[in-house]
């Protein structure tokens, strides 16, 4: 049977105090709900992995970084390395958003490269696929998405 995952990015939302009191709620409905066959991942912003980490029962909530950066460490102002994602106790980090790769330029070789780093830090990393709104609506979605992951998640 395959793993069901239940996994919310937060993208660029609330506070670190919102977010606590979010991870609760979350963490309260797992537990309370028995949600027993599903893996629940909550994707927050970098400031408040270490908080919603200290706040979930780690053996029911996992949490994810919402990317890291596709160099070990140096001069990368801003930037944050696997290795700094493991040590706030996450588990996870979601790689390859749409709108990194739109906004950002992230490519399919930046991506192959944090993919590793990810893997090297003993993390899980969520790879994502996805379109712009143009590309699906020119129905050409399926050979795009197709071409992500042979570029990417295939060459592993």
């Amino acid at each position: 049977m395959r793993q069901k995952i239940v996994a919310g990015n937060w993208k660029c939302n609330t506070t670190v105090q919102e977010g606590i009191e979010l991870s609760k709620a979350v963490n309260a409905l797992v537990v309370n709900e028995g949600a027993k066959d599903v893996t629940v991942v909550l994707g927050t912003p970098f400031t408040h992995i270490v908080k919603v980490v200290e706040t979930v029962d780690a053996s029911r909530v996992g949490v994810a970084a919402q990317n890291c950066a596709a160099e070990a460490k140096g001069a990368f102002t801003g930037e944050v390395s696997a290795e700094m994602v493991k040590s706030t106790g996450a588990n996870y980090v979601i790689l390859g958003h749409s709108e990194r790769r739109e906004y950002y330029g992230e490519t399919s070789e930046i991506l192959n490269k944090k993919v590793a780093m990810v893997l090297q830090n003993g993390l899980t990393p969520i790879f994502c696929c996805g379109e712009a709104l143009s590309i699906r609506q020119a129905e050409t979605h399926n050979g795009y998405v197709k071409q992500q992951l042979e570029e990417t998640v295939f060459t592993l």
